[in-house]
């Protein structure tokens, strides 16, 4: 009785030594987007005045087969249909837009940067998108780049 439980044990021993052993698997490196985890945003707590939204818009000037967007172009889009969404006040910088195309030129471009101070909230946003859209149909342009900061404000 004791041999065939002694073989049995004796066969365990031996075929432990013939299971193959494969590597945990890795994560790739650098990770997929899709499996990368955003961090928690900090908590922004004002020590002077109240927290708001910095958004600063992008716009370019130049235009596919028409001319630059003019001065008073420009003024025209910002009295007309930035101003009435944002009574409060805005402001606007001049930039110079720079980017690398896929055949390797360099485009440069004139463009206005506008800064808005403003609640954080979908009817704020919307007038955003609004303007951005009507930029983007009236001088035919791709884009109008959108950047957003929250920021304390006092005034």
């Amino acid at each position: 009785m004791k041999t065939p439980a002694l073989l049995a044990a004796l066969v365990a021993v031996a075929l432990t030594g013939c299971a193959a052993t494969h590597p945990a698997p890795q994560a790739p490196y650098p990770p997929k987007a899709a499996e990368t985890v955003a961090p928690a945003a900090p908590v922004l707590a004002c020590k002077t005045g109240n927290l708001m939204m910095q958004t600063t818009l992008y716009f370019g000037l130049s235009r596919h087969n028409a001319a630059p967007v003019s001065k008073a172009q420009w003024q025209w889009f910002v009295d007309k249909d930035v101003t009435p969404r944002f009574k409060d006040g805005l402001s606007v910088f001049d930039a110079k837009g720079q980017w690398l195309r896929s055949e390797g030129v360099v485009i440069k471009e004139n463009s206005k940067a506008l800064m808005l101070i403003r609640a954080d909230n979908a009817q704020e946003q919307k007038k955003i998108t609004e303007i951005r859209d009507i930029y983007k149909q009236r001088f035919k342009q791709d884009s109008v780049m959108q950047v957003d900061n929250p920021a304390c404000v006092d005034f």
